[in-house]
């Protein structure tokens, strides 16, 4: 039986996801879920993955939620190389120490960065008051300089000369704010060429494929009332 992932691309996690399965050559289903039209809260998907969260996998009868998760099962079942996921304790130790990081710092940040800018006043017409956009948005400059000065540092990638898995769930959260107009890299040369190496690590092709879709976000057309009306409060518990 072939692997399935759930996904769409609209989401950051599942990008990571995606693009680490096509980088090493992971035949996999993709089972497309629109978060837009709020499909993950659907009667069929509540079954595969009751948390109502994007990606998921399903691998035979064994299913698998959260995106860390399913990369870590990915890395091993594949014996993807080991620069992904290394087997030095000290080089692990350190993608995991950004894994445990980013859930609740940059990960959120660029998610509110998103939806504050674009996704709430151009999809689901619903205002944003300029203090919170401010919040938001200084939240994302303390995050991302953590990421360049405690994270990166000076190193090549961020667990250390070799893109790992923490490179890949980091890119894939700043197109985020990216594509709703912050100047994520602009002033920050080590992040700059940072993405760039991470870019030529997966191949340009690949990454611009994963990311066509959150890029044109600017250009979404706003929401239908009853859409609005289903995705409001898991929005707002989103934003939280």
């Amino acid at each position: 039986m072939v692997l399935e992932l759930y996904m769409d691309l609209l989401s950051a996690p599942c990008r990571a996801v995606y693009i680490f399965a096509r980088k090493n050559g992971i035949p996999f289903e993709f089972q497309f879920v629109d978060l837009l039209k709020g499909h993950h809260h659907s009667k069929e998907y509540i079954e595969i993955n009751p948390l109502r969260k994007l990606p998921s996998l399903r691998d035979g009868k064994f299913v698998l939620s959260e995106s860390v998760a399913i990369l870590l099962y990915l890395a091993r079942k594949y014996k993807v190389p080991d620069h992904w996921y290394p087997q030095d304790l000290q080089a692990c130790a350190r993608v995991d120490e950004y894994l445990a990081w980013q859930h609740t710092t940059l990960r959120k940040s660029c998610l509110r960065a998103l939806w504050h800018k674009v996704m709430l006043p151009s999809f689901l017409s619903e205002p944003v008051a300029p203090e919170t956009l401010t919040a938001t948005l200084a939240e994302l400059e303390r995050n991302l300089k953590l990421l360049q000065d405690k994270f990166l540092q000076d190193k090549a990638f961020l667990a250390g000369p070799h893109i790992s898995v923490a490179d890949l769930v980091a890119v894939t959260e700043l197109m985020h704010p990216v594509s709703a107009g912050c100047q994520v890299f602009e002033g920050r040369p080590k992040l700059a060429a940072w993405r760039q190496r991470v870019e030529a690590a997966v191949g340009q092709d690949l990454f611009q494929e994963a990311h066509e879709f959150i890029l044109q976000i600017k250009d979404i057309s706003p929401a239908d009332s009853s859409t609005k009306r289903a995705l409001m409060p898991g929005v707002r518990a989103m934003l939280q």
